[in-house]
Formats: structure tokens, C-alpha cells, sequence
């Protein structure tokens, strides 16, 4: 058997797992499609959902009165029969408008949750599609080795029956051969990779270690998409505004407070009284209650500056917010310009000079006129640069990535 079948059965080894698994069913995930999957399985993201749950209760619960307080006393002389009965009621109302911001309050607090739930899912999509990419690239990659092997192949199995025929080193066989070896290697290599990349995507779609995931698909061509909008977008910079506007109404909750609750009630009281020489009456009374704190002593002056220097950092955070958000997606953008330009240059100028080097190199050894070593070396600086275009194609579609996130475009 020659060195080529015994090179394409080494290469075919993986080929029977997929296609098993393609057989046996599985989940298909694109760069289409990932994103809806990460929304509705990823169990981070559903568990970040029930903070709009928590949110939405404490909403439910703020702004509302204390309940009323129901009151008694029964008293009776141990030496008479003398005694009496007394049932009142209070209720506390509030002299500022403290309930209100409480109300207020509660209601941002439940827009910051579910703004900080979507950026959740955003940066849990961008993982997903980061994973993706690097899946996709990986193929790209062994596909470009596989090629390779297989003309590396074909190449010794030539020099080994010029060699048998006395026309040929044996030396340059066996270089060839251990050349082929090595692309077999780095395929194997590649492989172990893109186990190791849906590994790490299965969590993010929600599927269990023994679900099979069948990415499929392939990068798309490179486009610089046009400038994005500013930092509005983005959940993050929606719910820091947000929780700055619920500071500014903690301040005016903190300076309501340094007035308590007044408490009034009304109450009504039966009693027995003995007056000699007339006997035991009976009498009864109805009567208004209040009670008026009197701040003196705490006017909650510690919780207000506590409340006005958050008002001041969460202004402050928005600030840094926005910048950090421009910043990040103008790098990002910066990025995928120079990876495009250089994946033109490989594509356009690079590559088609190697083939042409790797060619001429492989026609001057044929003809005798050189050595097996310049034509290997002219071969792997090909395949270098052609490596050198995917990792410019990968890395572009990364930065993409990240670009999309910054911008927050679904």
C-alpha cells in the first residue's frame, strides 16, 4: 500500500465520527441562528431573568401604608368591682412624600433589572458567536491542511517509486514522507482544538456534555459594517441612567425621612365606678389619639450626604460608562480595518506569489535542476501565508464580534 492511501486513511480518521453524529441527530447551530439559542436556553440567562421577578415584587411592595394598629386595655380593683374597658385604633400617616419616592424608586429600580438582564444577554451572545467563529475558523484551517497533506502525498509517493527505480534519494522520500506526517499531525492537532471550542459553546446554547452540537456554515466574506450608534444603545449605559435617576430620588427620599410618621387614632372605653353614698355607675367615654414626633435629636442629615455623594458616583459612572463604550467599539472598528487590509494583501498579493514560487520551484526540481528542500520550504511558507489569511479572516469576524456587542446590534 503507498504512502498516499496510507496518508488518506490517517486524514479520514474523524470523518466517520461526524458523520455518525450527522446521522444520529444533533443541534445545528449557525451565526445565524446562535444567537436566538443562547436567548432561550442559556441557563445563566434564565436564571438572570428572575431579577425582574425580584424587582417587580419589591415594586408591588413599595409606596404602601403600615396597616392599622388595633389596641386595648381591660383593667379591674382586686378589692371592688369596680373595672374598665378600652379599644382604640391607630394609623400612621406619612407628612412628607416619602411613600411616593419609595413608589418612584421601586419602579426604576425594576427598569435597571431588566436593562441589566439584557446585557446580560448580550455579552452571553457574544460568547456564542465568539465560540462560533473559532469553530468555523478551525475548519477553514484543517481543510487548507488537508489539502496540503494530500499534494504532500502524492509528492512522496512520487519520489518513493523513483527511488525504487534507482531515480531517486531515498533521503528525499523519507523528507517528503515525514513533511506529509507532519501536516497529518497539526490536523490531528486541529481537531482536539475544535473539540475543545464546542465544549466550551455547549454551555452557552444550554446542552448537556452528551448532547451532540453540529456546527455548520462558514465565514462570511469580509465587510466593514458602517458606524454605529453611540452609546444609547447599550443595556449597561440604560441601566447606569437609570439607577442615577433612582439615586436622585433616594436623595429626596433621605431628606422626607428627617420628618416621621404622625400616628392617630380613636378610641372608646366602658367602665364600672363605685361612688358611695349613690352606688356603682356606669360610664363611657370616646375619644382622639395623637402622637408627634419631634426631631430634635436625628434629622437624618448622615443619610442625606450618604444619598447625594451616590447621586454624585453614579453621574460619575455614567460619564466613564459612555466613554468606555465609545472606546470600545472604535477600537473594535479599528481592528477589523487593519485585519481586512491585511487578509487583501495576503489574498491578492502574497498568496498567488507563493503559488507561483511554490510552482516554479516544484517544475526546477523535476527538471533536475534543484533541490527537494527548496521545494518544502516554498510549499510551507504557502501554507503559512494562507494560515496567516484565515487567522486575519478569524480574528477580523472576532472583532466583529466584539463590535456588535459594543453597539448592541441584535
Amino acid at each position: 500500500m503507498s504512502f498516499k492511501y496510507l496518508l488518506v486513511i490517517a486524514l479520514a480518521m474523524s470523518w466517520p465520527l461526524r458523520l455518525v453524529a450527522a446521522e444520529s441527530g444533533g443541534l445545528v447551530v449557525t451565526l445565524a441562528s446562535v444567537a436566538d439559542r443562547v436567548r432561550t436556553q442559556n441557563p445563566d440567562l434564565n436564571a438572570a431573568r428572575q431579577r425582574i421577578g425580584e424587582a417587580l415584587g419589591r415594586m408591588k411592595q413599595a409606596g404602601r401604608r403600615e396597616n392599622p394598629r388595633l389596641q386595648g386595655e381591660l383593667e379591674h380593683n382586686t378589692r371592688s368591682s369596680e373595672g374598665s374597658v378600652k379599644i382604640g385604633i391607630t394609623q400612621s400617616f406619612p407628612v412628607t412624600d416619602r411613600l411616593r419616592f419609595e413608589k418612584e424608586i421601586s419602579v426604576k429600580e425594576l427598569k435597571a433589572a431588566e436593562a441589566e438582564v439584557r446585557d446580560v444577554e448580550r455579552k452571553l451572545v457574544a460568547e456564542g458567536r465568539e465560540e462560533l467563529v473559532k469553530i468555523l475558523a478551525i475548519r477553514r484551517q484543517r481543510e487548507l491542511l488537508r489539502e496540503q497533506a494530500a499534494v504532500s502525498g502524492k509528492l512522496a509517493d512520487f519520489i518513493d517509486q523513483a527511488a525504487e527505480k534507482g531515480e531517486g534519494s531515498r533521503l528525499d522520500a523519507g523528507q517528503a514522507k515525514l513533511e506529509a506526517a507532519k501536516l497529518a499531525t497539526e490536523i490531528r492537532q486541529l481537531d482536539a482544538a475544535e473539540a475543545a471550542a464546542i465544549g466550551a459553546l455547549k454551555p452557552l446554547l444550554g446542552m448537556s456534555p452528551s448532547a451532540k452540537l453540529l456546527p455548520s456554515g462558514d465565514l462570511p466574506p469580509i465587510r466593514i459594517p458602517e458606524s454605529g450608534a453611540g452609546s444609547s444603545r447599550r443595556p449597561d449605559m440604560q441601566a447606569a441612567k437609570v439607577e442615577a435617576d433612582a439615586a436622585s430620588l433616594e436623595v429626596d427620599l433621605e431628606r422626607s425621612k428627617k420628618y416621621e410618621d404622625v400616628e392617630v387614632g380613636v378610641f372608646g372605653s366602658a367602665g364600672r365606678r363605685i361612688d358611695e353614698p349613690g352606688g356603682a355607675e356606669s360610664e363611657g367615654m370616646v375619644g382622639v389619639q395623637f402622637s408627634i414626633p419631634l426631631p430634635f435629636w436625628n434629622d437624618n442629615s448622615g443619610n442625606i450626604e450618604a444619598a447625594q455623594a451616590k447621586l454624585k458616583r453614579k453621574q460619575l459612572e455614567v460619564t466613564a460608562l459612555d466613554r468606555n463604550i465609545r472606546n470600545e467599539a472604535e477600537a473594535a472598528r479599528a481592528e477589523m480595518a487593519e485585519w481586512a487590509k491585511l487578509e487583501r494583501e495576503v489574498r491578492t498579493e502574497l498568496l498567488p506569489l507563493a503559488d507561483r514560487q511554490a510552482d516554479l520551484a516544484e517544475q526546477t526540481w523535476r527538471n533536475g535542476q534543484g533541490e527537494l528542500q527548496v521545494v518544502l520550504k516554498a510549499r510551507e511558507q504557502r501554507l503559512q501565508l494562507a494560515s496567516s489569511r484565515l487567522d486575519a479572516l478569524r480574528d477580523f469576524h472576532l472583532a466583529r464580534v466584539r463590535y456588535e456587542a459594543a453597539i448592541n446590534q441584535r
